[in-house]
């Protein structure tokens, strides 16, 4: 490196930034608008809300920064390894010396942003089980009282209205007018969602729906908001939005899912004059069944009247009667009989026992000696003068007091 020559003026000499805004003017009026691709990685995203990383190919990286205004509107979720095209400007960050791509349009390589946020987030609402259709609701066969969740001047709305009346005239409808598309749409969405669960009377079905579009069009309909409160809901919910093609988040969240808004008429309700066809039909099928039932029990009833219990009810009272006292005279007789049999039987046996009877003995001389317990006296021996005896005779008792004992071999 040569020397530095005293000779020359100092007034061409900068300082480190002054070189460094040099540097950056050049940088900004050269590069204000690039694309560029690559892939991110060492993403950060702070507290402020910036989105700090680096981009980089097989060769070479650089870093870049996208602002929170930017970064907010971005529809998918940056990660790591994610293949990019980034539009933007290169800017010099002063204080480090180093130049970096300020972010302000960003995509996914190979498909649509909107494409890769739909598929982002149905991967993380699936993983939670918000589309399991073992979770869905049924929806009421015939509703009294439906809310439609819609923009209410939209040629939506007013096909669904006139599908659904003309199937099903007396039907009450609520119509809860939001914004079907741009900022702020999916709130309002969302919150309509809630207010039809909290009316005081109650909703027996909701209804989202909203005509065909784009992809941006329909976008509100695919937003977080909007799929967690009709997870959510209390109520069925059923989807209309857009045409055949067009599937959102929201009609695989919903209960039911209609193709188009008027199909979602024609699966909330019956057609009318088909049902009260059918009510004809069972009042006809109720009568033919009511006249059959009437007419058997009328020939029923006839049989039973022609009974002679029905036709001559006395005479089976009669018989019943003669019946009666046939018996009472069998039963008078037979009880007369074993009373006489056993009044003869009752004198024999009586005549028997007054034979053995000891009053008989008596009569005939003999007398019975008692001691005072009532004792019969056998044995002389077992008496001591001064004993007091009773003995019974014939007529009655004799009392007697023992003054005197002898036994048998004192007589002889």
């Amino acid at each position: 490196m040569p020397p530095l020559s005293s000779s020359k003026s100092s007034k061409n000499v900068q300082t480190v930034s002054e070189l460094t805004q040099s540097i950056k003017r050049r940088l900004n009026d050269e590069f204000q608008s690039v694309l560029v691709s690559g892939e991110i990685s060492g993403m950060t995203k702070a507290g402020s809300g910036h989105i700090y990383l680096t981009l980089k190919d097989e060769k070479s990286s650089i870093n870049g920064i996208i602002w929170r205004s930017d970064a907010a509107k971005l529809k998918f979720d940056l990660t790591n390894g994610l293949a990019v095209e980034c539009r933007g400007g290169i800017d010099v960050y002063a204080q480090r010396g180093t130049y970096q791509i300020i972010i302000r349009g960003i995509r996914p390589q190979g498909i649509g942003a909107l494409e890769l946020a739909f598929r982002q987030l149905h991967e993380k609402l699936a993983g939670e089980g918000l589309f399991d259709p073992s979770v869905k609701k049924e929806l009421p066969s015939i509703p009294k009282h439906i809310c439609v969740v819609t923009s209410p001047t939209s040629a939506a709305v007013r096909d669904f209205l006139q599908v659904l009346t003309r199937r099903w005239p007396r039907i009450r409808v609520t119509v809860v007018p939001v914004k079907v598309q741009g900022p702020g749409a999916a709130d309002e969405i969302a919150e309509a969602i809630e207010i039809c669960n909290q009316m005081g009377e109650p909703v027996d079905v909701i209804a989202v729906t909203r005509g065909g579009g784009s992809v941006e069009d329909l976008w509100s309909f695919n937003e977080e908001v909007v799929v967690r409160a009709i997870y959510q809901s209390e109520i069925p919910v059923i989807s209309g939005v857009g045409h055949e093609i067009d599937v959102t988040l929201t009609d695989l969240v919903a209960d039911v899912r209609a193709l188009t808004p008027s199909e979602a008429a024609e699966r909330l309700v019956p057609q009318f004059s088909e049902v009260t066809g059918g009510l004809d039909v069972a009042s006809d099928r109720m009568t033919k069944l009511i006249l059959g039932r009437l007419d058997r029990a009328r020939r029923e009833l006839a049989v039973w009247g022609s009974r002679p219990v029905l036709t001559q009810p006395l005479e089976r009272l009669r018989e019943s009667a003669m019946e009666l006292d046939f018996l009472e005279n069998s039963m008078s007789r037979s009880v007369k009989g074993h009373l006489v049999d056993a009044d003869r039987e009752l004198a024999s046996m009586a005549a028997r026992l007054d034979a053995i009877s000891p009053l008989a003995v008596l009569s005939r001389g003999y007398s019975l000696t008692m001691d005072s317990e009532g004792t019969p006296i056998r044995d002389p021996s077992a008496l001591k003068p001064g004993d007091r005896l009773f003995t019974r005779l014939s007529a009655g008792t004799v009392e007697s007091t023992v003054e005197l004992i002898k036994t048998r071999a004192e007589d002889s």
